[in-house]
C-alpha cells in the first residue's frame, strides 16, 4: 500500500519563486500529490497529517559543488595522500550523512580520489547508507602538473583526454569535471593562469555530449573561464576573477556560475599557523575580496547562478552547506533568489529539473521543513535545531519528524 500523508497550514516556498501561506501539501509515496490552498486540496479520511503552523516547507537543497572525499582538514591534500582509499571512503560516507541531515538532498561531487564515490552513490541509492543523491564526476581531468591532481588524473593531448573522459563515464560518472585554471590548494599552480588547452577542454565536452552528460569546469582566472566556455562547458566553478567580457560570454552561452563563496572565505579567515599551507592561505586571502566583487557583478548582470559550496575544503565542513546562502545574501542577493539558486536553478544545471528542485504535483518529494521563515532570516537554514524534517523521495530521513 502506498503511504500518504499531508502537511497542513504550512508556508510553502515552491522553488519557482512563489510563496503560499497556510497551504496544504499532500505526499503520496515518493511524490508530491497536491499542493495549494487548504480549500483546494482535500485530505482523505485517515491520512496522517502534520500541523505546519509556524513552519516553512521548501524543496530539499541542492549543492552543486562538493568533495565528499575531503573533510575540511587544514591541509586536505596531505589528508588525502596520507589516508588509505578505504578510510577515505568511510569518511565520505560520514560526510554524506552530515549533508543529508543539513537538508541537502542532492549533491554534485566534482572530484574524488578514485571511483569509490560511485560505490557510495549506489549504497545510498539502495538504502544501505544515509545520504543525498550523488551526481559524481569521479576523478577530475587535469593537465600534467595541474591543479586538483590529488583528486584527479593528469593527461596531455586530446587523445588522452578523450580516453580518460570515457573511462570516467564507463565507471559511472554523471558528469565530467575539467580543470581550466590553476587553483588555491594545489602547490605550484596559479589561479589566474589557464590550464588545459581549448582543444583538450572541447574533447572532454564532445565525449560528454555523446553520452548525454554535462561538463563542469574549475576556473578562477578569466582566460581559463573563456577557454572553458568556448569549449562548451555547462558551468564555471568559482569564477573568482570574472571580468565583463567573460560574464557576457557566459550569458550568451547559458553557462552557469557556481560561485563557492564559502571555500575562499573559510580559508582566508584563518591565520598563518592554523595548518593551512602558506601558499594556499596567501592565494585565498589575495582573491577573496575580488571573488565577492565577481559574485555581485554576476548577480547584477543576470548571470545564471547555482549554489555550490566546495564543501570539504579547509574548514568548509559538510553539513554546513547552507552557509553559502548566507554569504550570497550578504552580497546583495535576495533570500528568495539564494533559495532558488539552491533549488530549481541547481536542478536545472544538473539536468534533473523534471524530478526535483520544486514543490509541484508529480515531482519527487525531496523536501525541507524548517521552523520559521528563511525569507526573513536566511540563517535559519543553517541552524540544525530549526530543521524539523528532511524528506527524500517521500520519506523523512533526518530531523525530529524522522523519529516519529
Amino acid at each position: 500500500m502506498i503511504d500518504s500523508f499531508a502537511i497542513r497550514s504550512i508556508r510553502v516556498i515552491d522553488g519557482i519563486g512563489n510563496v503560499l501561506e497556510r497551504a496544504t501539501v499532500m505526499i503520496r509515496g515518493a511524490r508530491v500529490a497536491a499542493v495549494g490552498a487548504h480549500r483546494d486540496v482535500s485530505i482523505p479520511r485517515g491520512v496522517r497529517t502534520i500541523d505546519g503552523r509556524g513552519l516553512t516547507l521548501l524543496p530539499g537543497l541542492i549543492d552543486c559543488h562538493v568533495h565528499l572525499c575531503l573533510g575540511g582538514e587544514p591541509d586536505v591534500v596531505a589528508a588525502v595522500e596520507e589516508d588509505s582509499p578505504s578510510l577515505t571512503l568511510l569518511k565520505a560516507a560520514r560526510h554524506a550523512k552530515q549533508t543529508i541531515e543539513a537538508g541537502v538532498t542532492t549533491v554534485r561531487d566534482v572530484g574524488s580520489r578514485d571511483h569509490s564515490i560511485f560505490a557510495l552513490q549506489r549504497a545510498i541509492d539502495e538504502g544501505l547508507l544515509p545520504g543525498p543523491r550523488i551526481v559524481g564526476s569521479g576523478l577530475a581531468i587535469c593537465m600534467i602538473g595541474g591543479h586538483a591532481r590529488f583528486i584527479g588524473r593528469e593527461v596531455t593531448g586530446v587523445g588522452e583526454v578523450r580516453a580518460l573522459a570515457r573511462e570516467q563515464l564507463a565507471a559511472g560518472a554523471g558528469l565530467l569535471k575539467v580543470i581550466a585554471s590553476g587553483g588555491v590548494l594545489t602547490p605550484g599552480t596559479s589561479p589566474d593562469q589557464a590550464q588545459m588547452t581549448g582543444e583538450e577542454l572541447a574533447a572532454a565536452v564532445e565525449v560528454a555530449r555523446q553520452a548525454g552528460k554535462k561538463v563542469a569546469a574549475h576556473a578562477h582566472g578569466a582566460s581559463g573561464m573563456k577557454n572553458a566556455v568556448q569549449a562548451g562547458v555547462h558551468s564555471i566553478e568559482h569564477a573568482t576573477l570574472l571580468d565583463d567580457e567573460t560574464g557576457d560570454l557566459m550569458k550568451r552561452h547559458g553557462v552557469f556560475m557556481v560561485p563557492t563563496l564559502s571555500a575562499l572565505a573559510t580559508t582566508a579567515a584563518c591565520r598563518r599557523g592554523c595548518g593551512i599551507p602558506d601558499s594556499a592561505l596567501d592565494k585565498a586571502k589575495a582573491m577573496t575580496k575580488r571573488h565577492q566583487q565577481s559574485f555581485k557583478a554576476a548577480h547584477r548582470s543576470g548571470l545564471l547562478i547555482a549554489m555550490g559550496t566546495d564543501a570539504g575544503t579547509p574548514f568548509n565542513f559538510h553539513g554546513d552547506n547552507a552557509q553559502e546562502l548566507g554569504r550570497m545574501v550578504a552580497l546583495d542577493m535576495s533570500p528568495m533568489n539564494a533559495i532558488l539558486s539552491a533549488t530549481s536553478a541547481a536542478a536545472r544545471l544538473i539536468g534533473i529539473e523534471d524530478r526535483v528542485g520544486t514543490i509541484q504535483k508529480g515531482r519527487q518529494a525531496d523536501l525541507l521543513l524548517v521552523d520559521g521563515n528563511p525569507l526573513k532570516k536566511i540563517e535559519l537554514l543553517r541552524d540544525r535545531d530549526r530543521i524539523m524534517g528532511v524528506m527524500k523521495a517521500g520519506r523523512f530521513v533526518a530531523g525530529p519528524l524522522a523519529r516519529v
